[in-house]
């Protein structure tokens, strides 16, 4: 599995780690057993520091997406992931919206033409 930060992006390194690796969980390109890389790693691979993936990994951990296991590693856990807290969800949700509204104002997309183009798609399915 390989995954990628831009560090350009106004949403944190960690956040983008996090999101990343639940991602990969969700889609089930990671599944129940399977062994992230160590910390050292993958903060080499992504050119981060060290804490910032132990603090993703923490986090986590806490969530009940990983465990750790003293000496082994750092495995998936069976099971669907829980859904993140609310404040962190709403935090998410505000970044997204963050980033889309700024990327439709950067192609000239007014933010009520992105508003009425959503709400079709929603009506759609």
């Amino acid at each position: 599995m390989r995954w990628q930060v831009d560090p350009k992006s106004p949403v944190p390194i960690y956040a983008q780690l996090e999101r990343s690796i639940r991602a990969a969980v969700a889609s089930g390109a990671l599944r129940a057993g399977d062994q992230l890389p160590t910390v050292r790693q993958l903060a080499v691979d992504l050119r981060v520091n060290a804490n910032t993936v132990a603090r993703v990994y923490a986090e986590l951990e806490r969530a009940g997406v990983v465990s750790t296991q003293r000496g082994r590693g750092t495995f998936v856990r069976p099971g669907t992931p829980p859904a993140p807290p609310a404040r962190q969800r709403e935090r998410e949700l505000r970044a997204l919206v963050d980033r889309t509204l700024a990327e439709a104002a950067a192609l000239g997309i007014p933010a009520r033409d992105l508003v009425r183009h959503l709400q079709s798609r929603i009506e759609e399915s």
